[in-house]
Parts: structure tokens; C-alpha cells; sequence
């Protein structure tokens, strides 16, 4: 291909095989013709040979060479035999056709005739000429040169020359034309995979390629399109669950955001009032970039490997600051309740409180009357209990509480998106932690935090 110009070659896989076996079979015929027409020559040249010995073995059965002297005898139609035809005896010219003296074939003739044992030689010229000598049996010293015109041989070569450049014309135009609708064929499988990749990769869809009973590299194909179509589909369910993670944590600073703004514009505030909004609304600012911190930090990192992530986080505090956010109903009591002055977890403050938020947001989604935190640790471990007094968790929806999107009762009135839990799940495994419910625990629901201790 590189031989070609850049703007000859075709774009296509098509058009560029297509060129490649036209190519191809032109030098191939190209080959074949110069073989083929060569040996054609060459078997008329040895037929023309072949009839000039005839004819002067023939003209030698006239030829005497009884007596002293060598003669020729005349027989009936002698003039039909003689035709072209030169007898030499010890160099004498003894008969000859009309008038040649001096021509080109007369010269070849007598060289020929002097020339030591028989051979042959051709004139060439607009009218060419095949000359063989042949030595008389019995006479020592005479020679029959007979000569040829090679015209007509030389009409069959060209005619067969031409008929091969056509044939090889057609046979290139069908080689292009029958490549161009294999290769077209062959093709149409993978320009349909192809397109079923590009749709199902636009959606993240479940099919796949069925790769049995296909070739070898289609299958092959399948196989490396179907990984693809994995991979594209896992970072489209990542980026649908980044986004309704982002969105899950963020909608409680910006309603506060939106309520301390609402509240500023309903009427003259003091001053005092409104530097203490502008203290909500800052901190809801920080709260909201550090769950964007957060959760993308841990999206780029994929899955953090276990006790990895830096800092400590004190917990009681960082309980009792999760509770000045949530605003219960009043008959819901919330208690803290921790076993230890100081108890510490191995993760970051930030972190630990979007770990607790969506278990807590759900305990007061549900509780009837209270809600209890409890903290305590063992050997290297931190446990947190949220437990609440409400319905508690369906039996036939356990399975279920920690895929994403999934709610046990999505009527019940609430707008929660079914996020929550599988975050905080999947950020508590990220730094060697987990997420647990106890379903043995009545009433209401009890979930448990494990961390490691800081």
C-alpha cells in the first residue's frame, strides 16, 4: 500500500483487499502472459525450423552426387520445390530462386551454406525471415539453405499476445469486482457488530454477542467487544451512582442554603441575625464541598484499599454534630450514648459522616418515639449502633436493603431515593469497615457501623 499515493488508496478494509488482490493478480498474469507468449514464440520458431528441414530434406532427394561433379535433377513441379531454396557445392552456387544476388536472404543463405555443420537464422525486418541449412547425405561439402517467411507466424503470435491481454483485462475486472462482494460479504457481520456495540453501548444494555458458530476472528471480535461493552457499562452504573450519591447528600445543605436565603429575603433582618444565617449558609457550603470531596476522592480511587485512609475522627462529636442537622420531629427523642470518654475511628471526620448520615437520616424517616446511638469498641474495631423504634425492615425486602435504587416501600410517603444505604455500605468497605443490619433486633430497625479504631 505504501507504493500507492495516499490519496489513491482507498479508505475502506473493502476497497484496500479489493486492491490488494486485484494487484496481486495483475502481477500474476503479468507473469503468466510474458511465460505463456514466450513459449508460444518459441514453438513457432521450432514448427517454421521444422518445415524448412522438411522441405530440404525433400530438395536433397534431387540432388546427384553420382558422378565427379554434384548436380541437380529436374523433376516434374520443380519450381514449387525450389521456392526459396539455395544449393551450394564446396561453395558454388548451384541453384538459386529468382533474382536475390546481393539481397538479405541471399548473404544469410551463403553464410549459412560456408558455416560448418546445419543451423538457422532469421532476418529480421518488416517482412521476417527464417533461413536453416541443411547438409546434402552422401555429398561431401553440399548444402540446401531453405528460407521462411515468418509473417503469418508472427500474425498468430500477435494474435495470441492480444487475445491474453484481454483475457487478462476480463479476468482482472472480475478478480476486482468478485473480491469487492466476498470481502463485502465476509464484512457484513462485523459492520452488524459494529452497530449493535455502538446502540448498546449508548444505553449500558445486557446483550451481548452470541460468538458460537461463528469464524474463529468473529468470534474473537465478540469476545473483545463484549469486555468493552462490560467495562462501558460498569462506568455508566458508576456515573448513574455517582450522580445519585451526589445528589442523595446534597440535598440537605442545599435546603438549608435555600431556607436561610428564603428567610433573609421575607423581611428586614438585624444584623446579628443575619451574620448568623450567613454562618448556616456557610456551613451548609462546607458541608456540601466536602461530600463532593468525599465522594469523588473515592470514585478516583475506585476501591481504597483497606486501613488506608488518613486521619481519626472523635465520634461522639462528630454524632452530636450529624444530630444538630437532621431536626426530628419533637416526639422523636434522639440519645447518644457512648461507652468510652474518648472513642476514636481510623477515618476522617468528613467520612465517618457520610457513613452515619443515611442510617440516621433513616432513623428519623422512621422512628416512632426514639432514637439511640451507641459507640463502643473492641480490640482495634469501633462498633456504632443506630437503632430507632419504627417498622422495622421487611422480612422479604433484607436481600434487597443494600442494592442501589431499591426501597421496600416506594408509596410510603417519603422521598428517599433508595442511595443511602449502598453509600454508606460501599464508603464504611473502602476503609476496611462495614455496614450491617440486625434483623434478630426488635423492635425497629438496628443498623451497625464497624470501623477501624483510630
Amino acid at each position: 500500500m505504501r507504493a500507492f499515493p495516499r490519496r489513491l488508496v482507498p479508505r475502506t478494509l473493502r476497497g484496500r483487499l479489493s486492491l490488494v488482490a486485484s494487484t496481486t493478480a495483475a502481477l500474476l498474469m503479468t507473469i503468466l502472459t510474458v511465460v505463456f507468449n514466450v513459449a508460444v514464440n518459441r514453438h513457432l520458431r521450432h514448427q517454421a525450423d521444422d518445415e524448412l528441414r522438411n522441405r530440404a530434406a525433400a530438395v536433397a532427394t534431387t540432388v546427384d552426387t553420382g558422378g565427379p561433379r554434384t548436380r541437380v535433377l529436374k523433376t516434374a513441379n520443380d519450381h514449387l520445390l525450389d521456392t526459396n531454396v539455395w544449393i551450394y557445392a564446396h561453395g558454388r552456387l548451384l541453384e538459386k530462386p529468382p533474382p536475390t544476388a546481393g539481397s538479405p536472404p541471399a548473404q544469410a543463405a551463403y553464410r549459412l551454406a560456408t558455416r560448418p555443420g546445419q543451423g538457422c537464422a532469421t532476418i529480421k525486418g518488416h517482412e521476417p525471415v527464417r533461413l536453416c541449412s541443411l547438409a546434402v547425405p552422401g555429398a561431401q561439402g553440399a548444402t540446401i539453405v531453405t528460407a521462411l517467411d515468418l509473417s503469418p507466424y508472427r500474425s498468430s503470435a500477435d494474435t495470441l499476445l492480444l487475445g491474453s491481454l484481454v483475457l487478462d483485462g476480463v479476468m482482472l475486472m472480475c478478480t476486482y469486482v468478485l473480491t469487492r462482494l466476498s470481502v463485502g460479504r465476509a464484512l457484513r457481520p462485523v459492520r452488524t457488530m459494529t452497530d449493535q456495540a455502538t446502540q448498546w453501548s449508548a444505553v449500558g444494555s445486557d446483550d451481548r454477542f452470541d460468538t458460537e458458530g461463528h469464524p474463529v476472528e468473529l468470534a474473537r471480535l465478540g469476545t473483545s467487544l463484549d469486555v468493552l461493552l462490560d467495562r462501558i457499562r460498569t462506568v455508566l452504573r458508576h456515573e448513574r451512582q455517582l450522580t445519585g450519591e451526589l445528589s442523595h447528600e446534597l440535598r440537605t445543605p442545599l435546603t438549608r442554603i435555600v431556607m436561610e436565603l428564603d428567610w433573609l429575603r421575607s423581611r428586614h433582618r438585624s444584623a446579628d441575625e443575619v451574620h448568623a444565617a450567613h454562618e448556616v449558609i456557610a456551613e451548609a457550603a462546607q458541608s456540601m464541598r466536602t461530600i463532593c470531596d468525599t465522594l469523588l476522592d473515592d470514585t478516583r480511587e475506585g476501591t481504597l484499599k483497606p486501613m488506608t485512609a488518613p486521619g481519626t475522627a472523635d465520634i461522639e462529636p462528630v454524632l452530636h454534630g450529624l444530630l444538630q442537622h437532621l431536626d426530628p420531629p419533637e416526639r422523636v427523642k434522639v440519645t447518644v450514648d457512648s461507652a468510652a470518654a474518648v472513642l476514636c475511628a481510623g477515618v476522617a471526620p468528613a467520612l465517618l459522616e457520610r457513613i452515619v448520615s443515611p442510617l440516621l437520616a433513616n432513623a428519623v424517616r422512621y422512628a416512632r418515639s426514639s432514637i439511640i446511638l451507641s459507640a463502643w469498641h473492641t480490640q482495634g474495631t469501633v462498633h456504632i449502633h443506630v437503632d430507632d423504634d419504627g417498622p422495622g425492615v421487611p422480612e422479604s425486602f433484607v436481600g434487597e436493603l443494600f442494592q442501589p435504587g431499591r426501597r421496600a416501600d416506594a408509596g410510603d410517603g417519603h422521598d428517599g431515593a433508595g442511595l443511602g444505604l449502598p453509600l454508606a455500605r460501599r464508603l464504611a468497605r473502602a476503609v476496611g469497615g462495614e455496614v450491617s443490619y440486625d434483623p434478630e433486633h426488635t423492635p425497629g430497625a438496628r443498623f451497625t457501623v464497624t470501623l477501624p479504631a483510630g
